[in-house]
């Protein structure tokens, strides 16, 4: 009887292991399916990812090919095109109520900075998400039985660098302009984490202010054809 209850728990131990294994390799393709199906609900445009790899065993992620679409009745195809996102997080986090992530690094993103007619593509895709955050019914507002509440999120370490925007406007042109670093910490860190909405809103707000003054400053005279960005951008941070 022993011998016969060693094998039993010697497979189901190989079994666990095969199901652990299968897991961690299809882990990365179930991110990025997650990435491509929500996240043009969330931001109400186009969401594209190419290759997503995920070890849980080191708690480490690569993203590869992260394109955010732009708005309709804009003329450039994205609004923000990355080539290589690291993440580096707390892998017993995965299965909590919050996601640890202890930092991001986002590298040498293109931004394009559009204006259309009353308001550029930027903080069109941030009132997007303004309204996401509004409907209970978003994706990662809420879980998806509603018996519990949805995952949130905490990064500690959030980094862009060697950015560059571009000034894409009809008419006129587009030109390349580096844009300075930007760091942010503690997202999440003093509440409950953040929604994906929420972090997402954070993260762009952040990009839009550094990108207003890059074109505020280095294109004056464009900037006349483009309006009262920063009041724009002030009057959606308000609601």
């Amino acid at each position: 009887m022993k011998k016969i209850l060693m094998i039993v728990f010697i497979v189901v131990l190989v079994l666990a292991v095969l199901l652990g294994l299968v897991g961690l390799f299809y882990i990365g393709p179930i991110v990025k399916f997650g990435i491509n199906e929500y996240g043009p609900q969330i931001t109400k445009v186009p969401v594209k990812v190419d290759t997503v790899n995920v070890s849980l065993l080191s708690g480490s992620a690569a993203i590869k090919g992260f394109v955010l679409g732009n708005p309709k009745g804009y003329a450039s195809p994205q609004a923000i095109d990355v080539e290589n996102v690291s993440v580096s997080m707390d892998p017993l986090s995965v299965t909590s109520s919050k996601l640890l992530i202890h930092s991001v690094k986002v590298k040498s993103p293109v931004i394009t900075f559009e204006q259309g007619l009353g308001i550029n593509n930027l903080n069109k895709i941030l009132s997007n998400l303004n309204e996401s955050a509004k409907n209970p019914g978003t994706p990662g507002n809420q879980a998806s039985n509603n018996s519990k509440p949805a995952q949130t999120i905490e990064i500690d370490d959030f980094t862009i660098t060697g950015a560059k925007v571009r000034v894409y406007i009809p008419g006129v042109g587009g030109e390349l302009v580096p844009l300075p670093d930007i760091h942010l910490t503690d997202l999440g860190k003093n509440n409950n984490g953040l929604t994906p909405v929420q972090l997402s809103k954070d993260i762009l707000v952040a990009i839009l202010k550094d990108t207003v003054k890059v074109v505020s400053g280095s294109l004056g005279s464009v900037n006349k054809k483009v309006g009262n960005i920063t009041g724009a951008l002030e009057g959606l941070l308000g609601k």
